[in-house]
C-alpha cells in the first residue's frame, strides 16, 4: 500500500541524503562512518565486469575492499549523476543510483574516470534509512575505453509508473 504522499516525500528525502551520504564517506575515505549508513549485515555484491563478482557483506568490510581499491590514487571522488528511490512502504524502498568516479593515479599522474551503477534496498530501522543490500556494477571506464552492459537483472528494477 502507497505512503501518503508527505511521508513518501519524507522517505524520499531521507534516502536521498543517505546517498549523498554515501558519496561524501567514499570521497572523504572516512570509512569508519560506512556502519552508520548500512545495516550491520547488509550484502554488498560488486561486479566490476572484467573480473569475478565479489561479495561483501557489512560497513567493515565494504569499507577495506573501496579503501585497498582507492589507495593508489592521489584524487579520489565519488559523484552522483542521477538517482531514483521507490518508497514501497514505510520501512522498504529500492532504489537505483549512476555514478562516476573522478581520480588521478598516484604513481602516473594520469587521470580516469569510471561510471557505474548501484541498485539498492533500504530498510528503515525505527531511527533512520540505512543501506540493507546494494548490488554495483561497472558500466564504462576510460583509459582502456572499456563500456558494459547495462545489467539485465536489474533492467527494470524499478519501474515509472507514476
Amino acid at each position: 500500500m502507497p505512503l501518503p504522499p508527505d511521508e513518501d516525500a519524507l522517505a524520499y528525502l531521507a534516502i536521498t541524503r543517505l546517498q549523498n551520504a554515501y558519496a561524501d564517506v567514499i570521497t572523504r575515505r572516512a570509512w569508519p562512518e560506512l556502519a552508520a549508513l548500512f545495516t550491520p549485515d547488509a550484502p554488498v555484491h560488486v561486479d566490476m565486469v572484467t573480473a569475478d563478482a565479489i561479495e561483501i557483506v557489512g560497513p567493515q568490510q565494504l569499507g577495506e575492499f573501496i579503501g585497498k581499491a582507492v589507495e593508489r590514487f592521489d584524487f579520489f571522488e565519488l559523484v552522483i549523476l542521477s538517482a531514483v528511490v521507490d518508497v514501497q512502504s514505510a520501512t522498504d524502498a529500492v532504489g537505483r543510483f549512476y555514478m562516476q568516479e573522478l581520480r588521478q593515479d598516484a604513481g602516473s599522474g594520469g587521470w580516469s574516470d569510471a561510471y557505474g551503477v548501484y541498485h539498492d534496498r533500504y530498510e528503515h530501522d525505527g531511527e533512520r534509512w540505512r543501506f540493507a543490500e546494494r548490488s554495483y556494477q561497472s558500466l564504462a571506464r576510460t583509459g582502456r575505453f572499456e563500456v558494459f552492459p547495462f545489467p539485465e537483472a536489474f533492467r527494470n528494477h524499478i519501474t515509472h509508473e507514476d
